[in-house]
């Protein structure tokens, strides 16, 4: 009998009345333990072969944090308003779950990223990231300033609104909106894309997973902050240095293949390959 751990945002009264609904149905095949989503605290008695992660993307983003180190795969219920990471919605549970027990399934990886903010040489904050880290202004409609760094060598001074950092999974997030490029899951590789640059040229990056990237701060105004996957905040000192690299360990993704990345393309992005024609 598998173990199954269950996530969700207990706070949200849909969330919490469908686990509820569904309870059962996990409790006649597998062992089931039940995790607030919400609540912080200590994770290091949750074991699990699988975690099903009730929300949107960021309770997946969420969950991610909050499992990392216990390597245990993921499938996220989508009950969110995009949808993009995860791959069941409540109706199609029990189909997953035949498919989960007869093994009829596989385990994607997704690269992620680990982020350190050093002040006067300092490691104030380190955290990991599945989607991206993102320096920009907070309050002041004002450019700012950031230097950046890849392998040590300079690279660029940006006048901008922020600078996106972000994992292939994210590629179709911050990074995306701002015109950065869309990277497949299976890449390993960072995109760097600057928010309203303040220039003709500046156009996104590209470079391998095994660079070391530094992001320094440099504008002397209040008003500017670090984010990680859009659910952790640092306010920035000028001076400030971010330095963002390839973690270890990879988040694990059960694959019932009920649906490819070009499905998710087409249906939550509305990606076409042509326009429409009119038929007379």
């Amino acid at each position: 009998m598998k173990n199954i751990l269950i996530l969700g945002d207990n706070r949200k009264k849909k969330i919490r009345d469908t686990i509820a609904e569904l309870e059962p149905l996990f409790r006649e095949r597998a062992d089931l333990t039940i995790t607030d989503l919400s609540e912080e605290g200590e994770t290091g008695e949750l074991s699990a072969d699988i975690a099903y992660v009730f929300g949107g993307d960021g309770a997946i983003l969420a969950a991610n944090r909050k499992l990392f180190g216990k390597q245990i795969p993921i499938i996220g219920v989508h009950m969110g308003k995009f949808g993009f990471l995860a791959e069941l919605t409540p109706l199609t549970i029990n189909e997953s779950l035949e498919k989960i027990f007869s093994g009829n399934y596989v385990i994607s990886q997704r690269m992620l990223l680990t982020c350190q903010l050093l002040r006067a040489k300092k490691i104030i904050q380190k955290t990991i990231g599945l989607n991206d880290a993102v320096v920009s202004r907070t309050s002041f409609s004002r450019l700012i300033s950031i230097n950046l760094y890849i392998n040590g060598k300079e690279a660029n001074t940006y006048s901008c609104d922020g600078l996106i950092l972000s994992t292939p999974a994210g590629s179709t997030a911050h990074s995306l909106s701002a015109g950065g490029p869309i990277l497949t899951p299976d890449l390993e590789a960072f995109v760097i894309t600057p928010i309203c640059p303040h220039t003709l040229t500046n156009r996104p990056l590209v470079v391998s997973s095994d660079s070391k990237i530094e992001m320094e701060q440099v504008s002397q105004s209040k008003g500017v902050g670090l984010t990680i996957d859009g659910q952790i905040h640092v306010d920035l000192m000028a001076g400030d240095k971010i330095i963002v690299e390839k973690a270890e360990e990879r988040l694990q993704m059960v694959n019932t293949q009920a649906r490819s990345f070009y499905d998710v393309l087409r249906g939550k992005l509305n990606w076409r390959g042509q326009p429409t024609y009119d038929v007379n």
